[in-house]
């Protein structure tokens, strides 16, 4: 069966910054810029992005590629093509399909959100929480953590997550070149259209009453960007960046491996992957930056910001947002607008996530991709259920961390160590360059070797050392949840214990194929 291949290099570039422009670019970024340092949190931001963001890009666009000559698209088949002497290199590449897989059970959930606020915008259905309490009642009753006079059940959350699944599930059925990058080419640019009519919007705010003069856009740009030089002693803000930078720029995940795998031999990864890194951080910096916190700035002044800016990711998106829409005139145009923004960011992600998973079925046990994507979709619509219905029950924190955390750092370090050390530098080089149309900084050949891997131990280390034991004991979780972190751990033991298993079967048929 004939591998599938990328229409253009232009869509390449689209889906791989789409996988990277998700919620985290709007959401995720201005609390971590605001909660560690302001403007100070720039400098670790930048310095991981050259050190780990940058390298590891290139690292995975060149493993990718080179996999795919093989046939492989995931990171079990690209790890042992680069190790073939090593036969359990391939189960540590398993990490490439369960982190991907994991995400995706409660992301897409997450991401069905965005999709109901946009029409609850629209159609004035938030419009009578007028408070940051009422509004947290709002989201928390469509959620069905509460039944409240605005939702008595959890039926339209899960009519939108059906419909948010099957989007997906379309997507991912279709193919490389006849979905995702359809899909990629239409919802990037109109995400970064939607995103600076916001920003636009924000940055004319000025000081919208004269009362409060302190209450300005100007003071609102100065809380986010503001360095507090202090912060940079902290090892909690270093790792806060590295963390977002591997969070935003979706490395170490697999997918980026899996979608570079539909590349032929002489393709630029170097420009290419360049390009997708600039793309995201334009829509995290400039756009994320400019608008969440500076708007919420001012109408809710210099005393609530504190505490608005440390309520996280969701609070902002889902309570602050649209409490700001409402104050504004053309408000449920906006508000319709910012929430398919976090859609389209969603679904680019989303069904990157879902790649490698499809990819390895396809490629490993030589099936059809309708069959394929069947098989996938059964298989994660079962799996979702418990983010949905155990939201409250710290599921879905316990899915984020092993999933979304945890394994993106182990992953990265394996693949950077294989690829700079086992690989080897010379021929690692060489690789990075094939059809390249331009030079990778010679620095970077140490950068790459020895910087990248010892930062990545270094994060590994210190998290072990500083969190890890209150972790896996579970120290702050409460009481209550426990048996349902406990239940979720051993669902996630499950899921990775028959992807290994997958492996395991699909080498013995390959052997049998080849023959003695």
């Amino acid at each position: 069966m004939k591998r599938q291949a990328w229409g253009t290099r232009l869509g390449i570039i689209m889906a791989v910054a789409g996988s990277a422009i998700g919620l985290g670019n709007f959401l995720r970024f201005p609390v971590q810029a605001a909660s560690n340092g302001g403007g100070a949190f720039m400098i670790p931001y930048f310095i991981s992005l050259f050190l780990l963001g940058i390298p590891l890009m290139w690292v995975e666009w060149t493993l990718g590629r080179y996999g795919g000559g093989f046939e492989h698209g995931t990171a079990p088949g690209i790890f042992h093509t680069m190790w073939q002497k090593n036969r359990f290199i391939k189960y540590f590449g398993v990490i490439g399909i369960f982190g991907p897989l994991v995400i995706f059970i409660y992301y897409t959930y997450i991401e069905s959100w965005t999709l109901a606020y946009s029409f609850f915008a629209l159609s004035g259905r938030y419009a009578g929480a007028t408070t940051q309490l009422s509004m947290q009642s709002f989201l928390k009753g469509f959620q069905g953590l509460e039944h409240n006079q605005y939702f008595s059940n959890l039926t339209p959350a899960y009519i939108f997550f059906i419909i948010t699944f099957l989007a997906n599930i379309t997507v991912i059925y279709y193919g490389i070149k006849g979905g995702i990058e359809k899909l990629c080419k239409v919802a990037m640019p109109l995400l970064f259209v939607f995103g600076i009519i916001i920003m636009i919007r924000v940055l004319a705010l000025g000081t919208p009453d004269p009362t409060r003069p302190t209450w300005s856009l100007i003071n609102g740009l100065g809380f986010l960007w503001n360095p507090n030089f202090s912060a940079l002693k902290s090892g909690r803000v270093w790792l806060a960046a590295a963390g977002q930078i591997f969070f935003t720029l979706s490395v170490g995940i697999g997918v980026i491996l899996t979608y570079a795998s539909y590349l032929s031999k002489g393709d630029d990864v170097v420009l290419s992957g360049l390009s997708a890194v600039s793309m995201n951080e334009f829509a995290e910096v400039i756009i994320g930056g400019s608008i969440v916190i500076p708007a919420a700035f001012v109408f809710f002044g210099p005393v609530d910001i504190g505490v608005i800016a440390k309520s996280g990711a969701f609070n902002l998106g889902f309570v602050t947002m649209p409490l700001i829409f409402e104050k504004i005139i053309f408000g449920a145009f906006f508000g319709c607008i910012w929430f398919l923004l976090l859609f389209l960011a969603g679904i680019t992600s989303s069904v990157s996530l879902a790649q490698p998973a499809v990819a390895f079925l396809e490629d490993e046990f030589n099936i059809t991709r309708a069959k394929a994507v069947s098989i996938f979709g059964i298989a994660t619509f079962i799996l979702c259920q418990p983010a949905i219905f155990l939201l409250g029950k710290g599921v879905v924190n316990e899915l984020d961390f092993w999933g979304g955390t945890f394994c993106l750092v182990l992953f990265a370090t394996v693949e950077i160590i294989l690829f700079a050390w086992i690989f080897g530098t010379e021929k690692a080089w060489e690789e990075i360059h094939r059809g390249a149309d331009m030079s990778v900084p010679k620095i970077y050949k140490f950068i790459i070797k020895y910087v990248t891997p010892l930062f990545l131990l270094f994060v590994l280390g210190f998290w072990l050392y500083q969190d890890g034991m209150p972790v896996i004991l579970m120290k702050n979780v409460s009481a209550s949840d426990k048996p349902f972190v406990f239940a979720t751990r051993l669902f996630l033991t499950i899921i990775f214990i028959v992807l290994a298993i997958m492996v395991k079967i699909a080498w013995r048929r390959k052997r049998k194929e080849v023959g003695p």
